[in-house]
């Protein structure tokens, strides 16, 4: 068996590193062809779909429109031993309709536990300006590459 299948996360370990994480590197290409990061809060929705939102006019957002390939990149681990990550190629969708926004920021804020916002019908008008200036992120991961040095055991 070779090093890189060691330290692969299995399916369901990459799910739930991937569900867990607090913040993810989302990278797409600028005009140019630079990557363009930026560290993003976001939810996994149960068929895998990673979502966020952001403002309509954001740079992300203009990158996405005109090439929607990104990728996405959660990590952890102060040494070399604890390195773990996942890596998502992916295709993303942008959705403007301002429920579903008002339907992602409830999950993110669900995710997030965000101190004072309550849920239900006040915190969804609360933030339904906001909305109407956002839109919805919707990453599809289409190939994945992922790394437990953990499972090394200490041997490199």
């Amino acid at each position: 068996m070779n090093r890189r299948s060691q330290i692969a996360l299995s399916p369901d370990e990459a799910k739930r590193y991937l569900t867990d994480a607090h913040t993810i590197i989302l990278a797409t290409n600028d005009k140019r062809g630079y990557p363009h990061l930026v560290a993003m809060w976001f939810a996994v929705e149960p068929d895998g779909t990673v979502v966020m939102t952001t403002f309509s006019k954001s740079q992300k957002v203009v990158n996405l429109r005109r090439d929607p390939r990104c990728t996405l990149l959660v990590e952890s681990g102060r040494t070399y031993d604890q390195l773990q990550g996942l890596m998502l190629r992916c295709h993303a969708t942008i959705d403007p309709d301002t429920e579903h926004v008002l339907d992602t920021l409830a999950l993110v804020n669900r995710k997030y536990r965000m101190a004072g916002d309550g849920e239900g019908p006040s915190l969804r008008e609360a933030m339904r300006h906001q909305a109407s200036k956002r839109v919805v992120l919707r990453i599809t991961p289409e190939k994945s590459a992922s790394w437990d040095h953990r499972k090394l055991g200490g041997a490199y």
